[in-house]
């Protein structure tokens, strides 16, 4: 599992506590910390992991409205914590992280749907990114005309 792989798993979950409880919890380094005490004790590279939080903390709203629009037929509340959560990373870093590959934020998102999700979670997150994708593709082509 390469690094940046593992990084985005420990943000997910750690993503995953502060949503399930309530996000309540302001300061998440508490969070972060039990992730990576129980999970990824031995793993150095904290701030990759501390990054991509950060990102989706701080465009949450914008975030949570892609998915809103993107994803349909799930009001955001009723999507599970664990693809929410997905979902949030994988357009923090498809719209917000501009030095992430699309490609690249699309496809280690589905992996982590797949490895956390249920059955139908890598193919949800695939359709919910690959509709704001396709949509970010006819902007561009938009702008060079």
């Amino acid at each position: 599992m390469s690094n940046r792989h593992l990084a985005r798993t420990i943000a997910m979950q750690a993503l995953f506590l502060w949503d399930f409880h309530g996000k309540k919890e302001a300061n998440l380094e508490p969070l972060i910390s039990g992730v990576f005490k129980s999970f990824a004790p031995q793993f150095e590279d904290h701030g990759f992991v501390h990054d991509v939080i950060n990102g989706v903390l701080k465009y949450q709203e914008a975030i949570d409205a892609y998915i809103t629009k993107y994803a349909t037929e799930w009001p955001l509340d009723q999507i599970t914590v664990v693809d929410r959560n997905i979902l949030r990373i994988g357009v923090y870093e498809l719209i917000f992280n501009e030095e992430i590959p699309a490609k690249v934020a699309i496809n280690e998102a589905i992996e982590i749907a797949k490895t956390f999700g249920s059955e139908s979670s890598g193919k949800f997150v695939n359709g919910v990114l690959g509709a704001i994708y396709k949509d970010m593709l006819k902007e561009e082509e938009r702008e060079k005309k």
